[in-house]
């Protein structure tokens, strides 16, 4: 019975433990996340096209009170947060425009960029109004950029991002697949040029998950949680073409930020 008591106690005494070290790991995360000064730059997946709520403010950057990093900003209020993001920018964009906010104190950084580059706008386009041939042709000279030029443009931006803020950890994020295969829809594009777009974006992908890889940088996918979710699927999370907005064609919906691009942040910082 003594035995059998002092387990119950060494075993009571344990659980108490881990439950003060849990909390006080939970108040240690909280206290981290509250110091923490964060800048959001990017493209239009960052600044939050598609999902609506625009901040007037941003202009024609459309920066989103429900994009991503706000939503991260508004769940863990950092010290700071300065959102940069702008819609239609590219890598020289982000050098130029974007890195002022940037310092020695920056604790986190996450963006999506490089999409622009490769001419996703322009491929879009061409796929939806020209020929099955004309658009395969327009995505193989995406992939040829996306070999031979991108990553020395994502290294002079990932260089720049480290000489400002050296101490900083350095989310980089991906781009979604776009189509469900064999999904349901049943007009638009072919199964072979979804094929194509897909493979287009989990090569821009591989390609800048090796370019962050090498500056030290985080990579977050977001292929998972998009999955289930693309367009042609029955609960998308992504804009298909829209004639009347063509901005917010191919972008991910407010449920795209949350549940797509949220928790790959989340799961990184």
């Amino acid at each position: 019975m003594k035995l059998s008591r002092i387990a119950t106690l060494s075993s009571s005494l344990l659980l108490a433990v881990g439950l003060a070290l849990t909390g006080a790991g939970a108040a240690q995360a909280a206290q981290q996340a509250a110091s923490t000064d964060y800048v959001a730059l990017g493209d239009s997946y960052s600044s939050g096209v598609g999902s609506g709520s625009y901040d007037s403010s941003s202009g024609d950057c459309l920066r989103s009170t429900v994009a991503y990093p706000a939503l991260w900003a508004a769940a863990h209020s950092p010290s700071s947060f300065h959102f940069d993001a702008c819609s239609g920018a590219r890598t020289g964009d982000v050098l130029n425009g974007q890195l002022s906010s940037l310092n020695a104190s920056t604790d986190l950084v996450s963006l999506t960029i490089g999409g622009n580059d490769a001419g996703f706008a322009d491929t879009m386009t061409t796929c939806v109004l020209h020929s099955e041939s004309t658009c395969l042709a327009r995505i193989a000279t995406a992939n040829g950029y996306i070999d031979s030029t991108l990553p020395g443009l994502l290294d002079q931006v990932y260089s720049a991002i480290t000489a400002r803020a050296p101490a900083a950890h350095v989310v980089v994020l991906g781009y979604p697949r776009f189509y469900r295969l064999n999904g349901s829809c049943i007009a638009g594009l072919s199964e072979s040029e979804r094929s194509a777009i897909n493979a287009a974006s989990d090569h821009i992908n591989q390609v800048t998950a090796k370019r962050a890889a090498d500056h030290g940088f985080a990579f977050g996918d977001v292929i998972s949680t998009f999955t289930g979710h693309e367009i042609c699927s029955s609960s998308s999370w992504l804009h298909s073409v829209n004639l009347f907005n063509l901005t917010e064609s191919y972008h991910p919906t407010a449920a795209g930020q949350s549940g797509g691009y949220l928790p790959v942040l989340n799961a990184q910082d």
